[in-house]
């Protein structure tokens, strides 16, 4: 079975998750636990790591049960067919989610356009490529993962 993503209303990837678990669909919707300052209070929130979108996992004969949750919109399409996602790729963020503590990341004289493996971390064994090179951080682009990673340092 394969991984595809779904889009959802904005704000919806929670409830579109809860209803299709209800249905019986394997779906994932990764959190992350941010703190929101209100005017007269702190508080400790889940939001998604992706804005609307929610992986599911099913057979391509049954991606139109999908469409029985409300809020599901449609397929993330890549190339003119549904975007899959690798089972490597599912761990990877789930792996990086369940990481509490973030390892010290020391690289030397690294250039924009180095290709690197990451060795240590939430992210180790995954490839990246340097996008950006400032004096207190680094952009590198996943390429398997297709997001972006900023990693400051002192």
């Amino acid at each position: 079975m394969n991984w595809y993503v779904v889009y959802t209303k904005p704000k919806w990837e929670k409830k579109v998750a809860d209803k299709l678990n209800q249905l019986g669909i394997e779906c994932y919707c990764p959190l992350i636990t941010q703190v929101k300052q209100w005017s007269d209070r702190k508080k400790k929130i889940e939001t998604p790591l992706f804005s609307s979108y929610v992986f599911v996992q099913l057979e391509d004969s049954e991606r139109n049960l999908v469409f029985q949750a409300a809020g599901a919109i449609r397929y993330l399409f890549w190339l003119g067919k549904p975007a899959i996602v690798k089972d490597q790729e599912i761990e990877a963020i789930k792996t990086s989610l369940k990481s509490t503590n973030i390892s010290e990341v020391s690289v030397s004289a690294l250039q924009v356009g180095d290709k690197i493996k990451l060795e240590s971390g939430a992210f180790i064994n995954q490839n990246a490529i340097v996008q950006e090179v400032s004096n207190n951080y680094y952009i590198l682009v996943l390429e398997t993962l297709g997001c972006v990673l900023k990693i400051k340092y002192r």
